[in-house]
């Protein structure tokens, strides 16, 4: 059975049977060069000179514009929408709120389930700050925006719970997505037995994905069928969500993204706002519709990372040996719609220990649904536990890097499965070597530079690896190419080149005789660009279409056409763990006197199977390593506990790093396969950001001698730490 509906044209081009390709003999030598090349953006000549076009920049004959009008109260009913003054303005079309939008499935959800953070305008409610409650089309996106101003909305206003803590009276186990929590031996014993037991909290807030594009959506009818153009990560599922939320054929939607200005999850959420309300508008007036969010709308309307709140305790003998490793994590999670931010699967599969122990729970409160965010669950619940690793080899007095070597699981610890391929030794030996880590002196606040506390930490980290369910349809042309259709998205990664180096290496040919097709459902199933398993899921699938086409060719009458989906070459895999690895050092500095904390060095080994193109896979991994970096030091999503509303709702309050803000930075990989894949590839995109703000904040420890358990690392916290620990030392002095 396919994980995805398949149309029928798609049955009738693909294969009775299905043929596994088999890796090279040596997988440090492909048979061909395509793959491991680095090749620039096929699509940079258009990116850098403006011809690309963006979600919002296709051109549309008859076009209409919303404008969304959003609650200004975080929970309560709408007593009254007056649209009187709004209808005689220049250029108004309509308003859309309530009380006349188009009947939504109320069934219809995300890949979790049911996703109440879809159904807008289906009742007056208003669940939390900034929900859409209204869309006012008009002629121009100005006249738009000047209706929506005047649009007078009056609310019955209720109490409001934002309040999010891990103690919370209405915490919840969390929904198990993806595995039960763990229980492995007897963790209370082993903490009892143990010489060291270190027992912290740690906590991250609300963070919000940040794209440089915001979220846009043009819809219109044509010939009876929905198309869309969209900004999201999978046309594919998003056309079947939309199929299944209008109560629709899915022969019926047909939804593009050719060009995402990025997306980091945050358009990976189902169907956004603008699109759900464009389908709305258009379906209501009849003629093309194109919302486009504001910055300040994507933060209130768009899914986000959920605080978390998290207790670690570990165990560990005199010489460093793991005893128990107990994880309880706490996140925030709308009523709308469940979720689960997997903070405790590191803690599940990075180190061996006697017993293992993890906890997940769910704290409702008044938000919007929240979402993944570039390392989902891996990325706060990295920062907790290697930065309890770092206090285990502080109480120790042992180096950090070997305590970590010391711990290494010869097969998972919680499931027992074999590992696919394990390499995080080879990337912590070799970043400590790159990077000078033999020199440090592991005592804190030993380094001054002038006024500057120096300090260097790091950290390991893994990020689950392999592939989901996709299809691919390849065409040998006459005249010498080849047509690549997947329904793949690329949102800045490069997919396009990447994708056309994989199909030149499975059909042995150059690149420049691959002419590839994405982002369009209509090309079929495929995966979104999210897990770090998009390029893995659609390399898979055009690998296996290659080797079936290049099976048929022989005399074969051109044009040939030959599909393929991998989802039963996907339930063949034998169970294993299968990550990808990563070992992050950093140098700070920090000024004792303005808690100011710099970044100078940053150094990422990574295992991430084979590189397709070192040049890409470069630049995603610095790019997850800034943004671990701009977790540490400046992103936080704050809310007024008074309104429930966002405080800091765009770019000038929500702090991300800037060029100032990124120091010496160095990706680099440790030769690495992945057995279980036609390619040996594994995914990048998300690695890069898990483990580096543990490397930070362990590092800013090493400088001043203060443990930062709380992010982001703001100056007062620094000068509060300080100040905290100058008082204890005075009682101490006094007694």
């Amino acid at each position: 059975m396919n994980a995805f509906p398949t149309s029928a044209s798609a049955d009738a081009e693909r294969p009775a049977g299905h043929r596994t390709v088999t890796p090279s003999a040596d997988p440090a030598n492909p048979p061909m060069s395509a793959v491991g090349t680095a090749r620039t953006r096929v699509e940079g000549p258009g990116k850098v000179t403006g011809s690309v076009r963006y979600a919002a920049d296709e051109p549309m004959q008859d076009l209409a514009f919303g404008w969304v009008v959003t609650s200004t109260v975080t929970r309560g009913r709408i007593r009254d929408i007056d649209i009187s003054a709004v209808e005689g303005m220049p250029g108004v079309l309509g308003v859309i709120d309530h009380r006349n939008a188009p009947r939504l499935n109320l069934e219809a959800g995300s890949f979790f389930g049911p996703d109440g953070g879809m159904h807008l305008l289906q009742n007056d409610e208003v669940p939390h700050s900034g929900r859409p409650i209204a869309l006012v089309v008009a002629e121009t996106m100005e006249q738009a925006r000047s209706a929506a101003a005047a649009l007078r909305v009056t609310y019955d206003e209720e109490p409001h719970d934002v309040n999010f803590s891990l103690e919370h009276p209405a915490a919840r186990p969390a929904t198990s997505f993806f595995g039960e929590d763990a229980t492995v031996g007897d963790v209370d014993a082993e903490l009892a037995a143990s010489a060291v037991v270190v027992d912290e909290r740690y906590r991250t807030p609300e963070e919000h994905g940040a794209a440089m594009e915001p979220h846009s959506a043009t819809a219109w009818w044509e010939d009876e069928r929905l198309q869309v153009i969209d900004s999201n990560q999978g046309p594919f599922l998003v056309a079947m969500t939309v199929a299944t939320l209008f109560s629709l054929d899915p022969a019926q939607v047909r939804v593009r993204a050719p060009h995402v200005g990025g997306g980091f999850g945050s358009k990976s959420a189902g169907c956004g706002p603008q699109l759900v309300l464009a389908v709305m508008a258009t379906t209501t007036l009849g003629r093309p519709v194109r919302v486009t969010l504001t910055r300040s709308q994507v933060f209130q309307t768009v899914s986000m990372r959920p605080a978390t709140d998290q207790r670690v305790r570990i165990g560990a003998d005199a010489d460093g040996r793991l005893r128990a490793i107990d994880h309880a994590s706490a996140f925030e999670v709308s009523e709308l719609a469940d979720y689960l931010e997997n903070c405790t699967e590191l803690s599940n599969t990075l180190y061996a220990a006697s017993a293992i122990r993890t906890r997940r729970t769910a704290v409702p409160v008044d938000i919007l649904p929240p979402y993944s965010v570039r390392g989902p669950g891996a990325t706060p619940g990295s920062f907790a536990l290697e930065s309890a690793m770092d206090e285990v080899a502080e109480r120790l007095r042992m180096d950090p890097l070997e305590l970590r070597l010391r711990n290494e699981p010869t097969v998972g610890p919680v499931s027992g499965l074999p590992f696919s391929r394990r390499n995080l030794v080879a990337c912590l030996r070799e970043g400590a070597r790159r990077f000078g880590w033999v020199t440090r002196d592991h005592r804190p606040r030993t380094r001054r530079e002038g006024r500057l506390l120096v300090g260097t930490g790091m950290a390991a980290t893994s990020f689950g690896a392999g592939a989901l369910p996709s299809s691919a349809s390849i065409t040998a042309e006459t005249d010498g190419t080849f047509t690549v259709a997947i329904g793949a998205s690329d949102i800045g990664t490069g997919a396009r080149t990447a994708l056309s180096a994989v199909a030149a290496e499975a059909l042995r040919v150059d690149p420049e005789q691959i002419r590839l097709l994405i982002a369009d459902s209509d090309l079929g199933p495929a995966w979104s660009a999210g897990g770090s398993r998009g390029t893995t899921s659609w390399s898979w699938a055009i690998t296996e279409a290659a080797a079936e086409l290049r099976s048929q060719l022989g005399d074969a009458t051109l044009p040939l056409t030959v599909s393929f989906d991998t989802t039963e070459s996907l339930g063949e895999l034998p169970p294993m763990e299968r990550h990808s690895y990563s070992a992050v050092f950093s140098e700070v500095t920090v000024d004792p006197a303005t808690g100011e904390v710099r970044v100078r060095r940053l150094l990422g080994m990574f295992a991430v199977g084979r590189v397709i193109n070192p040049l890409l896979a470069r630049s995603q991994l610095v790019g997850g390593m800034i943004m671990g970096l701009s977790m540490a030091l400046h992103e936080e999503g704050v809310r007024d506990p008074a309104t429930g509303r966002h405080v800091n709702a765009d770019f000038a309050g929500y702090h991300i790093a800037a060029h100032a803000d990124v120091p010496d930075i160095e990706a680099d990989f440790v030769p690495d396969y992945e057995p279980g894949d036609p390619s040996g590839i594994k995914g990048v995109g998300e690695i890069g950001t898990v483990g580096t703000a543990a490397a930070i904040a362990n590092a800013v420890w090493h400088a001043t001698g203060l443990r930062q358990r709380t992010l982001p690392i703001r100056l007062d916290r620094v000068l509060e730490e300080r100040v905290g620990a100058e008082n204890s030392a005075t009682r101490c002095d006094l007694r």
